[in-house]
């Protein structure tokens, strides 16, 4: 018999429950090219699960990677073959407004590519960095290696978590989520201080 899912996680208790493995690939893949669907919130259940001896948590942590991957590379290819007359057509339909993409990739173009890494953390800018890399004509190699780096540390930790912390996996996540904005803000501020000093270097050189 399934474990119970705790607080806001137990809505999703029949579908991981009926589909296990399936939901969580599914759900975490559609979300990140776009489609407003609780990715985050499904691996949070599954790795309660494999703490709960239900799922395999390496399987788990696999899956989820290589949909959160496959996701984002979705999103890339829309964004670099739809371009933002795509976006702002069919944005709607997803929650991708033309006022919220428009702040999202001005963001993203202020950070650079390393802001991909990072975007993963963020509520918004992880259903959309792909879209957005793609329409800013990113090289998708680079991207690739952003992305897959902010994949493996999303799943690893969201997972690794929710695993050990099982039915306390909701007060845990509220309190990271909390500090979440001051992590954010110290590593765009960290982003921004090797970016001068890049910078600086460069003109010193010339």
């Amino acid at each position: 018999m399934s474990p119970p899912l705790p607080g806001p996680l137990a809505p999703l208790e029949p579908l991981l429950g009926h589909y296990g493995y399936w939901a969580v690939g599914a759900v975490v893949l559609v979300e990140d090219f776009g489609v407003p669907a609780p990715g985050e919130t499904i691996l949070l259940a599954a790795g309660v699960y494999a703490g709960a001896g239900r799922l395999d948590i390496v399987a788990v942590a696999a899956i989820a990677f290589a949909a959160a991957v496959i996701g984002d590379n979705i999103g890339y290819l829309i964004g670099r073959v739809g371009g933002r007359a795509f976006v702002h057509r069919w944005g709607r339909y997803v929650f991708l407004t033309p006022k919220r993409f428009a702040a999202a990739e001005a963001f993203f173009a202020r950070h650079g590519g390393k802001i991909v890494t990072v975007a993963r953390f963020v509520e918004g800018l992880r259903q959309t960095n792909g879209i957005i890399a793609g329409t800013t004509g990113m090289h998708w190699r680079r991207f690739l290696a952003f992305n897959a780096l902010g994949a493996a540390l999303w799943v690893g930790m969201w997972a690794t978590l929710a695993y050990l912390a099982g039915d306390h996996i909701t007060a845990l996540y509220d309190e990271i989520r909390r500090y979440q904005l001051y992590v954010l803000i110290a590593a765009a501020l960290l982003i921004a201080v090797f970016a001068l000093r890049h910078f600086l270097r460069r003109r010193h050189e010339t």
